[in-house]
């Protein structure tokens, strides 16, 4: 069966134009493609982004905090009670008077040390600004080096001002050094923010947009490299970064408490995301990939709708965030 699911999922009509086989990627003439089994690094390479992310929170991260004067504050924890534990666990966080009447009686205490053991236990559950403050901060860095190293990597491209020059060659493009280490960071850093989704932040306004965020750029990402879609990939990678480094500069401003600082950050992040976000992508990056690929193929491959249906369920991401931000900006400018 596993056989079979393989064949089917590489089949090559699926991934490539007409006459086009795997035999066609095998490396020749200086000419280097984009290999499928490159992507399990990726997995390997998130582990040593989390080592990093480990230190840079931890001896970078925390002194930034205490100089912008964001202090540790310790939390006390409540006395091992395994009934009140479970009952906190598989039941309600915030129980009844009745309810806390039952478990006084149940653990043999009185209600006000009861009540006294929930609240320090919610409180165990909502994360310190300092912890806050070194995510964004981690959140922030990466952003900010993939910025500058996809400036750095795409200026002197010509797909980087004429966006037709996506698909020229195409699909016998070469994959240059630059673009490998650019897809393998950008994949490993997501493979990163999934394998520690459970201990970071809760997000609840959109804590599922995220999971479903990071879950597409994953797909996108892997199967554009599949298909050596990666001039466009590129393209994609760098338009996304570009905002989201603002966004976490106002979040650590905001937890030191520098207001005017992060207004005005959070004010450029507004800008560079409605930029980004909903002009360049949908009629720069989108328009490439509904539109421009009929003029090379009269016959559109199966990938063609499986990337850009992925590229769609993004943009209604952008869309929803964008709502948002527009609420937020309206409350900062008419609500003070």
């Amino acid at each position: 069966i596993l056989k079979t699911l393989n064949s089917w999922f590489w089949w090559e009509n699926i991934w490539m134009p007409i006459n086009c086989t795997w035999a066609h990627f095998v490396d020749r003439d200086g000419l280097v493609f984009p290999k499928p089994h490159q992507l399990y690094a990726t997995i390997p390479y998130a582990f040593v982004l989390l080592i990093i992310r480990f230190f840079s929170e931890r001896y970078v991260a925390i002194p930034l905090a205490k100089a912008l004067g964001i202090k540790n504050v310790r939390r006390v924890k409540p006395q091992p009670n395994p009934v009140l534990e479970s009952y906190f666990r598989e039941c309600s966080k915030h129980p009844s008077q009745s309810e806390i009447q039952g478990l006084a009686k149940k653990c043999n205490c009185t209600v006000r040390l009861v009540e006294k053991w929930f609240r320090r236990r919610r409180n165990l559950e909502i994360p310190t600004v300092l912890r806050k403050f070194q995510e964004a901060f981690w959140r922030f860095s990466f952003y900010l080096i993939s910025s500058i190293a996809g400036f750095i990597f795409l200026y002197d491209k010509p797909w980087f001002y004429d966006i037709w020059q996506t698909w020229v060659g195409y699909p016998f493009q070469t994959l240059l050094p630059s673009q490998y280490w650019y897809y393998m960071a950008e994949i490993s850093f997501y493979w990163s923010l999934l394998f520690t989704l459970g201990i970071d932040n809760k997000r609840k306004a959109d804590f599922l947009a995220h999971v479903v965020h990071h879950l597409a750029a994953i797909g996108l990402m892997s199967g554009s490299w599949c298909g050596n879609y990666v001039r466009l990939g590129t393209l994609v990678m760098f338009v996304h970064d570009t905002a989201d480094f603002w966004l976490e500069a106002a979040k650590m401003f905001n937890y030191a408490h520098w207001e005017k600082t992060c207004n005005i950050l959070f004010i450029i992040f507004s800008i560079a995301f409605f930029i980004t976000r909903i002009i360049l992508f949908p009629f720069w990056i989108l328009r490439a990939t509904l539109y421009q690929p009929t003029y090379y193929s009269t016959t559109p491959v199966i990938a063609y709708f499986l990337f850009n249906g992925q590229l769609l369920i993004l943009q209604g991401l952008h869309l929803y965030w964008g709502y948002l931000i527009f609420k937020i900006l309206r409350r900062f400018i008419f609500l003070k």
